[in-house]
């Protein structure tokens, strides 16, 4: 919550030698949820893009410790997702707390980042022979590149499903653009995930 990064290792060492905690533990019972208080208070305006961006990058430090532990337990793989910010879209904190959800769960992600235009989506989705593609947006400028990639995937014929999910994004707007999924928030893609490839 205070983005202090270099004195996270500690606290992992701590977490994992001390109380014994499995590495999924402090993931959904310590980063998580802390990444979500630190979305929560941006969003009442009590954290500004700074202190947000510090949580984000210290959450991330301390999964780049956790990741490794993990991978031991969640060997088998239950699909290739490939997961992207839209095309002028920036915001990726959200996509990535999907990103270490899914990762948990046991697929494959391949994570393209942010900003990503629809051509390297679906090229990416071919080359690895996706089973889902998740697609983020937080402005509302940004969600028509969502329909963008949904209509180039039809073209090509690529059998993938397509989740959305995004702070301005409703179940409505998914709808009408095509997509197989919309999911509110990171839990809810995992479920979403596992019902498109059930």
């Amino acid at each position: 919550m205070e983005g202090k990064q270099e004195g996270i290792e500690e606290l992992l060492e701590k977490a994992l030698h001390e109380y014994h905690l499995k590495p999924l533990e402090i993931v959904n019972q310590g980063l998580i949820p802390g990444i979500e208080e630190a979305g929560e208070l941006y969003d009442r305006k009590e954290y500004f893009l700074p202190q947000l961006m510090m949580a984000a990058e210290t959450m991330k430090k301390a999964f780049t410790i956790v990741k490794p532990l993990l991978s031991q337990q969640a060997s088998q793989n239950k699909g290739t997702i490939i997961m992207a910010t839209v095309e002028g879209d920036i915001h990726d904190i959200g996509k990535n707390i999907v990103c270490v959800l899914l990762e948990n769960y046991g697929y494959r992600v391949i994570d393209l980042g942010k900003d990503v235009e629809a051509e390297v989506i679906l090229d990416a989705a071919k080359n690895e022979d996706a089973d889902i593609i998740g697609l983020s947006a937080l402005m509302t400028t940004t969600m028509p590149a969502m329909k963008e990639v949904i209509i180039g995937a039809k073209a090509r014929g690529l059998q993938c499903k397509i989740m959305v999910g995004g702070a301005v994004l409703t179940p409505e707007y998914a709808q009408s653009i095509g997509a197989d999924a919309y999911s509110e928030d990171a839990r809810a893609a995992v479920l979403a995930a596992q019902k498109l490839l059930n």
